[in-house]
């Protein structure tokens, strides 16, 4: 069985197909979880194609928003779909976060502490950039416990013997890591809850082409005719369609948050 390329998040358009409707769902729940004040000032890092930005503007009335991600093509997407003024979009690494200690009112990294190769090194960056009293936290899909929305996609490829990109930092997404690097990290009232969510997709052929052909892994520019054609009838028997013809897919995902210490 050969080992997976990593997962390339290089097509902003495909990702708006992919997760951004994903995003929105369990964004939604965290925020609610935040209930952050208005006015405030946030950092989000790995923001993609500005899905969760986007969110944030709507939902909590921020002050400003720095959004970072390491991707051109990501947040090339998100300045197509963002103006507002009190956005900054910018490239960048987080794991060396270009900005400077206590900044932020609120640190948040929607679905991507899991791709960061070093996920302390991730958080302890959030936690440097914010401001005593700040918050910090985070929601990954719960991928060790097959939260995820690629799930039925990656056991699938698996049974084929041809096994999908996972992100690099996985465990990182239970509960029990999670609490303890926040703790080690010198936080202070942490929290954490599950955020559960579905998507309904028309029918199959949009399920296929939203998560499978836009995946960010290229699942079928390694897949021959055949495997292609083998995996659509393993999916289209696993995933049961409504009388309508629509399919719907529930995931989940594990969220923390807590204080920097005044």
């Amino acid at each position: 069985m050969s080992l997976p390329e990593p997962i390339k998040f290089t097509d902003g358009a495909a990702y708006e197909r992919f997760m951004s409707p994903w995003s929105r769902s369990a964004g939604t729940l965290f925020l609610d979880w935040l209930a952050p004040h208005s006015g405030l000032a946030w950092v989000d890092v790995g923001a993609g194609n500005g899905a969760f930005t986007e969110l944030l503007l709507a939902k909590s009335a921020p002050s400003s928003v720095c959004a970072i991600d390491p991707s051109d093509a990501q947040i090339a997407t998100a300045r197509q779909k963002i103006s507002a003024k009190q956005v900054e979009l910018s490239i960048g690494d987080a794991m060396a976060l270009p900005y400077d200690a206590d900044r932020f009112d609120v640190a948040v990294m929607a679905l991507v502490l899991f791709f960061v190769p070093d996920p302390r090194k991730g958080a302890s960056e959030m936690v440097r950039v914010t401001r005593p009293g700040g918050m910090v936290a985070s929601y990954t899909w719960d991928i060790m416990r097959g939260g995820t929305p690629t799930e039925p996609l990656w056991e699938e490829l698996d049974a084929m013997g041809k096994p999908a990109a996972r992100p690099p930092s996985a465990d990182i997404s239970r509960f029990e890591a999670l609490k303890a690097l926040w703790a080690e990290l010198g936080l202070r009232d942490i929290e954490t809850r599950e955020l559960v969510v579905e998507r309904t997709f028309a029918d199959f052929d949009d399920y296929w082409l939203s998560m499978v052909v836009s995946s960010p892994a290229g699942v079928l520019g390694k897949l021959s005719d055949t495997e292609s054609a083998e995996l659509k009838r393993r999916l289209q028997a696993r995933l049961p369609a409504s009388a309508t013809g629509e399919i719907t897919v529930h995931a989940s995902a594990t969220a923390i948050k807590g204080r920097k210490a005044a």
